[in-house]
């Protein structure tokens, strides 16, 4: 008797005590509810802090390559060569040819094709830039006299003054002599440090390069590896088709303003050529840009109808380049917008120069490929998770 008595006093005490804390909880929920933080608030913190996270990862990124730019500018060089070269040792191969031994032919190739178009400048500069100096110093010539004689009316004592400010300016530098020869042995260093390190790093590229990748990929963990390996591979043949691409656009420019500069009698065209060409690989303002180049050597040679009609040759190119090889060359396989180029290009100036514009647009375009394969898997792994890996819809 006594224990049911007990046992039915607990069962009320326990019921008051569950009654107790729902009252509480519904007065928490009530308080809650009236200091509630609004909805847009909620989901723009959750945007803001995550936001702050990629920023911070990417200026740490962003200084990292900074830093050790003497390697990682080098290696980009080399993994550009090697997308352009690569189907050459695979066909090598393919032949009877060992790896090694085609991989040493490939990169022999490019050496002597990187050092043929130095030795072509070289050569067109030591010939003709004497004639060019004499056209320079007639034009300037002709702007003094046009100065003296012209609407500004300016007399032999003003134009000497100006003369002698400018040389005075110059002069002036603070910079010592010895610090300049010590940059300039500096800058030296770095550039054939840099050329050594691209040259064996795209040697072993080429040779191994499947290697080099397994080992990356096997540094994710196990879940995220087939999508790490799938996401490479897209990037892989985005900036494969985006570097051929772009070499037969440059070639195209080169050519097309190398012969009109040689139909207008331009002084050096094939230094010119070598130039667009090269200039070309920072598409929309490389070549753009190079080519005017050869403009102001049209000016100074031949006068300012020459000039013009070298203007309207290199605009014709461009536009030639931009609404015929540019979409059937890319193609969607690397489809960037002309806005996402330009801010692609203005970016890689701001954090590596010259360089960083060179290596900018191949790495927006693998970023875009990348993006669009990961968006495609997850809309497939939405529609039907069974037929994707398992590690794809749990990374």
């Amino acid at each position: 008797m006594g224990a049911t008595f007990r046992g039915r006093a607990y069962a009320f005490q326990h019921r008051a005590a569950g009654l107790c804390s729902r009252s509480l909880g519904a007065v928490e929920d009530s308080s809650r509810r009236s200091v509630q933080i609004p909805i847009g608030v909620e989901i723009a913190t959750a945007w803001a802090w995550r936001l702050l996270i990629i920023a911070a990862a990417g200026l740490l990124g962003i200084w990292f390559l900074r830093y050790f730019s003497e390697i990682t500018v080098p290696v980009a060089i080399a993994v550009l060569g090697t997308a352009l070269t690569i189907n050459a040792v695979d066909w090598l191969e393919d032949h009877g040819i060992p790896r090694l031994a085609a991989t040493f032919m490939v990169v022999l190739f490019m050496l002597l094709a990187f050092f043929g178009m130095l030795a072509l400048v070289g050569q067109q500069l030591s010939t003709q830039v004497s004639d060019l100096k004499a056209n320079v110093v007639e034009g300037i010539t002709q702007v003094q006299d046009w100065a003296k004689d012209g609407p500004l009316d300016l007399s032999d004592a003003q134009l000497q003054s100006w003369i002698d400010d400018a040389k005075a300016s110059i002069s002036s530098s603070d910079t010592s002599l010895l610090t300049r020869i010590g940059e300039v042995g500096t800058t030296l260093t770095h550039i054939v440090a840099g050329f050594f390190i691209a040259l064996f790093s795209a040697f072993f590229f080429l040779y191994e390069g499947d290697r080099i990748w397994s080992w990356v990929v096997a540094l994710f963990p196990q879940a995220a590896r087939e999508r790490v390996h799938t996401s490479g591979q897209t990037a892989w043949r985005s900036l494969t088709a985006f570097v051929r691409a772009t070499v037969i656009v440059a070639l195209t420019d080169a050519l097309g303003i190398a012969f009109a500069a040689w139909a207008l009698g331009v002084p050096l065209t094939l230094a010119i050529g070598v130039l667009v060409f090269l200039g070309a690989f920072v598409p929309i303002v490389g070549a753009l840009v190079s080519g005017m180049v050869a403009v102001l050597v049209a000016l100074v040679a031949q006068g300012p109808w020459t000039a013009l009609f070298m203007l309207l040759a290199v605009v014709a190119v461009q536009q030639f380049e931009s609404h015929v090889l540019q979409p059937f060359l890319m193609g969607k396989i690397v489809a960037v917008h002309p806005l996402a180029i330009i801010i692609a290009i203005a970016s890689g100036v701001v954090v590596a120069g010259v360089v960083g514009a060179l290596i900018a647009v191949p790495l927006a375009a693998c970023l875009n490929g990348v993006v669009r394969h990961l968006a495609v898997t997850a809309r497939e792994f939405q529609s039907d998770p069974e037929e994707l890996p398992p590690e794809l819809g749990h990374a």
